[in-house]
């Protein structure tokens, strides 16, 4: 441990935890502020009040003793938003992807997965039985040799294919539309991880696949609610029958505590202030205004 420490202070790369800074934010994912939005901390209590659901903590797995009434009511409400069949809750997005690809791919199938996937997408496959080789970021000619390549060689399973709807770092998108018509066709297993798109694109925040109309192409998708909705938890998205394999066979929901019933009162909450949200309109206006200004300056450092 010494060694490895030393090694990042020589690079000067060794992280710290720091007290919250009292800036501007420019750094964080709380791009609607909701997570210091008094309305939705105040409706959580009501919520909680009104439901006589007294618990500060969710007291185990869901599969045991933690499965408070409140998870029912919040994954009927994300699968209505979001327009799809069910939602299954996770204490975090790291938690779905970990719990959603080291489960649904077999022993014989193949994951193809876009290199700049977040850490959890990259875990989660490490920690399956399939074999998984990435492609080249948003290069969906790649993707198609990749498929026709496994497809026509000995490889029998099935092909995941997996991609980030918004890339935290870059903040670029993939062709979702070529990537799901191109897995559609050759009978591939698509997911998509919307982390940076949920509160954030769509007519009410619901995501890129749903703004795009491509809920039917897409095998599961993960919404996570640390980020726009200033809350904590994911859900996967998809089908009944997907909800109810995770609960199966999906170790990081099965082997831990549920979420506190105020947590997912918090999601309640927070999916209620969506519809129609002032910051949701302020945030697209503000991107709108630093595109126009880098523009700017760009062509006045032409000059």
């Amino acid at each position: 441990m010494e060694k490895k420490l030393e090694g990042r202070k020589e690079l000067d790369a060794l992280r710290q935890l720091m007290p919250p800074p009292v800036l501007i934010d420019f750094f964080s994912n709380d791009y609607l502020g909701l997570a210091k939005c008094k309305k939705i901390y105040d409706h959580s209590l009501e919520i909680m009040k009104e439901n006589s659901c007294f618990l500060n903590g969710s007291t185990g797995s869901r599969l045991l003793s933690g499965n408070h009434f409140l998870f029912a009511m919040a994954e009927a409400l994300i699968a209505r938003f979001h327009n799809a069949e069910a939602a299954l809750l996770f204490n975090s997005g790291y938690d779905a992807n970990l719990g959603l690809l080291s489960s649904i791919a077999q022993r014989g199938d193949i994951i193809l997965y876009d290199e700049s996937s977040h850490a959890s997408i990259r875990d989660g496959i490490s920690m399956g039985v399939a074999k998984a080789f990435k492609f080249r970021h948003n290069d969906v000619n790649h993707l198609l040799q990749l498929i026709e390549k496994y497809q026509a060689g000995s490889y029998e399973g099935e092909i995941f294919v997996v991609t980030e709807s918004v890339f935290s770092m870059d903040g670029d998108k993939p062709d979702l539309i070529k990537i799901a018509d191109l897995t559609n066709k050759l009978h591939c297993r698509l997911i998509v991880d919307e982390a940076h798109a949920t509160g954030v694109l769509g007519k009410n925040g619901e995501g890129l696949v749903h703004q795009l109309g491509l809920q039917e192409k897409v095998f599961a998708r993960i919404v996570t609610f640390g980020k726009a909705l200033g809350a904590h938890g994911a859900a996967i998205l998809g089908s009944k029958e997907l909800q109810d394999y995770l609960v199966n066979f999906s170790r990081s929901f099965i082997y831990t505590t549920g979420l506190p019933p105020h947590s997912v009162a918090t999601i309640i909450a927070a999916y209620s202030m969506l519809p129609g949200n002032d910051n949701y309109r302020l945030l697209h206006d503000n991107i709108k205004y630093f595109r126009q200004e880098v523009k700017k300056t760009i062509w006045k450092s032409t000059l």
